[in-house]
């Protein structure tokens, strides 16, 4: 094939930074996008929080009109900032008492001063910080206050290693011997660490199947406890007949009345079948809400959250500093600096202006939702929203991605209101998210005795118009928590 030079036209989408960085900020959700512009006021000097000049921004605008000139801006500036530390000196005592020290009166963050001065010198506050409790800490600080010997303790913290973060016993004895690696220690010292250990706080810990932890756990209450041995023996000779709460079963095994099986029942259903989750911290998620919708004069209004974001400006006194005609290195900067951040402020207030606008167009589509709840929700793809406000289904997408809204339901995501449709015999649509709310409204109200199954619901949906498959009720019921029939009698 020869080779040949060819002159071509076309046009093709550049991303630019610009453009890039109005994407980034659009898919970020509002944790992530004030550590964004944090980051931002850190690394652009032109950039500024627009309550932090508040204080000066009517610095242009008063001498443009006249009415002070800089000398009085600055005497006034200066006696403020005199008040400011007057009365913050009057709340300090005069003097303090001999016999206590600063950190007595005032709060200190700082480590005790040394009297060389090189221990501070290495430092670290971060190293300071608390960090969740684990089950494996809770238990070894319960090891440490227990009196054992060297070798006992050796075996309890092997045990207490092999306990995995819902509180079971992942090792055998023999696995147990062999992480020892001592001849010497006997399956009978482990077994005894192992009781021990189980004796530990939170009940039920150290077991190695959810029998022996309901098992442990039953035997920590008091003796007293109503059906406290009958519940014990099911847990030890009966424990097959729990997953079906076979009360039949159980009646006929242990020679007691319905009553009796069902108080003991009761009792079992109290128990934690993972106690490490009682012990273990997980970091909190925090939510903060984009947009808000409130109902004002009977009409839905949709407004942006105020301290999702803060207001940006940029700083005036720098941008007055900077010459067209300097090219030195710190005029190039500051010219970089200020096209930084003005790009920074169009997209932030870009992505401002589209979060409201689709948050405004799922409010208006979704209205009757607002107004009567999930079982009025109507069926809603991105592809609608992207036709009604005239963006591509991508930017949609980005939008309603970790962003929520705060409504008289509850704060949810811009995500949650898309939902598939199903077909009704009257011709329309009817969305999943009503059909669930549907579910749930009829399993609510079905008979205690005779709970209804999925065959029946899809029957009760049925002549409300709506054809769903048992295979669907399955499906949605599953999704949403709920036990199936028979396990819905036996629970009431």
């Amino acid at each position: 094939m020869k080779q040949t030079i060819q002159l071509r036209l076309g046009q093709h989408l550049t991303m630019t930074p610009q453009l890039q960085q109005a994407i980034r900020l659009l898919q970020l959700s509002t944790l992530e996008l004030q550590k964004e512009i944090q980051e931002a006021l850190d690394s652009n000097l032109m950039l500024e929080e627009a309550e932090e000049a508040d204080r000066f921004a009517g610095n242009g605008e008063d001498t443009a009109n006249g009415e002070h000139g800089p000398e009085e801006l600055h005497a006034n500036d200066q006696g403020s900032a005199e008040r400011e530390l007057q009365s913050e000196t009057n709340q300090i005592p005069e003097e303090l008492p001999v016999d206590t020290q600063w950190t007595d009166v005032y709060d200190s963050y700082l480590p005790p001063s040394s009297q060389g001065g090189t221990e501070n010198a290495d430092f670290d506050p971060f190293l300071h910080q608390s960090r969740p409790q684990t089950l494996h800490d809770h238990l070894i600080w319960q090891l440490n206050l227990t009196r054992l010997s060297e070798r006992d303790e050796m075996i309890a913290e092997a045990v207490i290693d092999a306990i995995d973060a819902r509180g079971y016993l992942r090792a055998d004895l023999e696995e147990l011997l062999a992480t020892l690696g001592d001849d010497q220690i006997s399956a009978e010292e482990v077994a005894t660490m192992v009781h021990r250990v189980q004796s530990f706080d939170p009940p039920g810990v150290g077991a190695r199947d959810l029998a022996e932890c309901l098992q442990i756990q039953l035997r920590q209450l008091p003796t007293e406890t109503p059906q406290r041995d009958l519940a014990l023996a099911i847990c030890r000779d009966g424990f097959e007949y729990l997953p079906r709460k076979d009360i039949a079963a159980l009646m006929r095994r242990f020679k007691q009345g319905e009553a009796e099986i069902r108080n003991a029942l009761a009792l079992i259903c109290r128990l934690h079948p993972h106690p490490g989750d009682l012990i273990a911290q997980e970091p909190p998620e925090y939510v903060v809400p984009d947009i808000f919708v409130r109902k004002q004069n009977g009409r839905w209004s949709v407004e942006l959250n105020p301290e999702s974001t803060p207001k940006l400006r940029v700083n005036a006194d720098y941008a007055r500093l900077i010459r067209r005609a300097d090219t030195s290195t710190d005029g190039v900067t500051l010219r970089n600096h200020l096209q930084e951040a003005r790009w920074f402020i169009k997209s932030l207030a870009s992505r401002n202006d589209t979060v409201l606008r689709v948050g405004a167009k799922i409010v208006e589509m979704q209205q009757a939702f607002f107004d009567h709840g999930e079982e009025a929700m109507r069926p809603m793809v991105l592809r609608d929203v992207a036709e009604a406000l005239e963006l591509h289904e991508s930017t949609v997408s980005r939008v309603t991605t970790q962003k929520y809204m705060h409504t008289p339901r509850g704060t949810l995501e811009f995500k949650y209101f898309f939902s598939s449709h199903v077909s009704t015999t009257s011709g329309g649509e009817c969305s999943s998210t009503a059909i669930r709310a549907l579910i749930r409204k009829l399993i609510a109200a079905e008979p205690a005795r005779k709970p209804l199954s999925d065959s029946k619901i899809a029957a009760e949906l049925a002549e409300r118009g709506i054809q769903v498959a048992r295979r669907t009720v399955a499906k949605y019921r599953e999704a949403m928590g709920i036990p199936p029939s028979n396990e819905r009698k036996r629970l009431a």
